[in-house]
This record gives structure tokens, sequence and C-alpha cells, in this order.
């Protein structure tokens, strides 16, 4: 009985202080990361298929680097490598550091996964949009480029539930997510199980919410097909 009873009486002393805190930065590093990585994960995306070997090099070279190295082996890159590339970051808090991290690590993978979905479509599609007059780049923003994005959205879905158990890492630099926030209520606690236990239900609770939202977007744009 005394462990529930540790457990209630932690919800109840460090729900606001520390716990609601970390859920929201949790979910708001996850949003930044997911977002800045589908914008730049599309840009990539379209790099990839560009004639520029350059352009396509470059791009593959970063996918390949983000892809073959752990996330917190580049967090400790962001964190104290970044801020000597950029100095304005080394004034700024970690969690920037660990958002821009974050971003490029999504876009590596958001732009495989949108590469995957553009070659999915059908060549005709922009064979079609070239013969009325459009231009490729208008094509591919308008016919293509959409349809890719609907048929991928379940792989970008569990790319933002990845990213939400990515942020865990963060913790590593106490930048407020929930891991954090279990490191700070275990110290003021001495209760490491129950900390744990707390953070684990608080985790599969977002994922789980997150995953039955997501299926239910795609069952409306299903519907709308």
């Amino acid at each position: 009985m005394d462990f529930f009873t540790n457990i209630a009486n932690i919800m109840v002393k460090y729900w606001k202080t520390f716990l609601l805190q970390g859920i929201g930065y949790t979910l708001l590093l996850s949003l930044i990361a997911v977002a800045g990585g589908a914008f730049f994960g599309s840009l990539m995306a379209l790099a990839k298929r560009s004639k520029l070997k350059i352009l396509k090099g470059i791009v593959n070279a970063i996918v390949e680097v983000v892809r073959g190295t752990p996330v917190l082996l580049q967090l400790y890159i962001g964190v104290f490598v970044f801020p000597m590339i950029v100095p304005v970051l080394s004034s700024l808090p970690y969690i920037y550091s660990v958002a821009i991290v974050l971003i490029i690590n999504s876009s590596a993978y958001v732009s495989e996964i949108i590469r995957s979905g553009i070659e999915a479509v059908d060549i005709g599609q922009m064979e079609a949009a070239r013969s009325l007059g459009l231009t490729q780049r208008t094509a591919m923003l308008s016919i293509v480029l959409p349809q890719a994005i609907k048929n991928i959205l379940p792989a970008l879905g569990n790319e933002f539930i990845m990213v939400v158990k990515e942020t865990s890492l963060a913790s590593t630099f106490f930048v407020g997510e929930l891991m954090t926030a279990y490191l700070k209520v275990k110290g003021y606690t001495y209760l490491t199980m129950e900390c744990l236990v707390i953070v684990g239900v608080l985790y599969f609770a977002l994922t789980f919410i997150l995953s039955k939202l997501l299926k239910s977007m795609e069952r409306r744009m299903k519907a709308r097909a």
C-alpha cells in the first residue's frame, strides 16, 4: 500500500510544479521537431530529386549521417559544438540547441518518408499535369505532393510519436521535459520506482492519445478521398 500511497502523494505534490510542466515541454519539443522536420524534410525530399548532383550529394550525406548516428550523440554535438559555430546559441538555454537537433534529426527521416511517398504517386500524374501546361515545380507542389502527403500520413504520425519518446534523451541537459521532471522529483523524494512508474504512465498516455488522434485523422482523410 505504501507504494501506491507514495505515487498518490507525488502526483498531488509535484503535478503542477514539475510533471505538468514536463508534459508541456515534451509536447512543445515534439511539435517543434515535427513541424520543422516536415518543412525541411519536404525541402530535402525535393532536393534529392533535383538534377543538381552537388545538392543531392549534400542532402544524401546529411541523411546518412543523421540516420547512422545515435540521437544522444547528436544532442551532445548540438549542445556543445553548435554554440561554437553559432555563438548566439551559447547565451541561450540548452532547449534551443536541443530543438535544432531534433528538427535536423526529424528532417532526415521525414525526407525519406516524403521521397518514398512521391515515388509512390503514379508518374502519369506528373505527365498529365505537364501536358496541361503546368511547370514541373507547379505540378509537383499542386498535384504530386498533396497526394504523397495523404499516402504518408500514417508514417508521419509514427514519426511524431517517435519524437515524443526521443525527447526523453534531452533530460541529459535538464531542459524541462518529462524525464527531467522525473529526475527532479526523484531528487526531492528519493523514490525511484514510484517516479519511474508515474513518468512511464504519462509517456504511455501521451503516445496512446496521439496515436488515436492520428488514426482518427487518417480515417477522415480516407473518407473524403
